[in-house]
């Protein structure tokens, strides 16, 4: 096994400018994470390919002032083939964020996430070969965003506006195929005392002739009245969004350029 992923960590390496193929490994945490065996065991099977990987890229502020929402950027479109992305935060007491599956659209998605205290977060992209790619950043921060109530549930408003949906898109200028969609959800945790879990669970992003662009699996950590923002292949056209969240409730959008 470690003979077949040195020669897999060479074969990459070939295909990538000398920077990023010396900054490419297997063994060694880049962000020097206590609980990384522990994440690796949680999300890769045993057998799995893991590589540490400067082509996934997590963008995120070094100090999050508000850890209710904190800015997060994935973009692995660098590389090619990949048919999952799994985000994670190593010392969330929920360490899975989302999933992303970019059926034809980049692997790009902009999110905002809680955190419970400063912790390394990551991406990990599975390519068709079934090799995972890892990225990620450290994010500091004074901690608590996972056991906060939310403020959306404390409004008297919420459940008259609960899975409202708002979108746009940008058709020219330098964000040309950009497409924005923020719900209103409360994206309740569960660790809050007399709060059961109560977060979005899936959201599909399609073109008018029924094309998938990109699928998401979300969980609890997501902040609250989310925006997902991602990049299509091809703007200028309108895209329906639909989802449900863990209590059955459903929402469909039309977003038009």
């Amino acid at each position: 096994m470690r003979l077949t992923m040195t020669v897999a960590a060479i074969a990459l390496a070939a295909l990538m400018s000398p920077v990023d193929a010396a900054s490419l490994q297997e063994t060694g945490d880049p962000l020097a994470s206590a609980r990384w065996e522990d994440m690796r065991r949680q999300f890769f099977p045993p057998e799995a390919r893991v590589l540490f990987d400067p082509r996934v890229k997590v963008t995120a502020p070094p100090l999050a002032e508000n850890p209710m929402q904190v800015p997060i950027a994935v973009d692995a479109s660098d590389l090619s083939g990949i048919v999952e992305v799994v985000v994670f935060a190593d010392f969330n007491p929920i360490v899975e964020v989302l999933r992303f599956y970019p059926d034809a659209a980049p692997a790009v998605l902009g999110f905002r996430i809680k955190l419970q205290q400063s912790t390394p977060v990551r991406a990990a992209a599975r390519t068709a070969d079934g090799v995972w790619h890892v990225g990620g950043t450290l994010v500091e921060t004074t901690g608590g965003g996972c056991s906060a109530p939310s403020v959306a549930a404390a409004s008297p408003e919420w459940q008259s506006r609960l899975n409202e949906v708002s979108g746009r898109q940008w058709s020219e200028g330098p964000n040309a195929g950009r497409l924005r969609l923020r719900i209103v959800h409360p994206m309740d945790t569960g660790l809050v005392a007399g709060t059961p879990a109560f977060h979005l669970e899936e959201i599909e992003f399609r073109d008018e002739a029924g094309t998938r662009l990109m699928r998401l699996r979300t969980f609890e950590p997501v902040a609250e009245n989310p925006v997902f923002t991602l990049q299509q292949a091809h703007g200028g056209k309108p895209v329906i969004a639909s989802g449900r969240d863990n209590n059955g409730n459903v929402f469909t959008a039309r977003i038009a350029p």
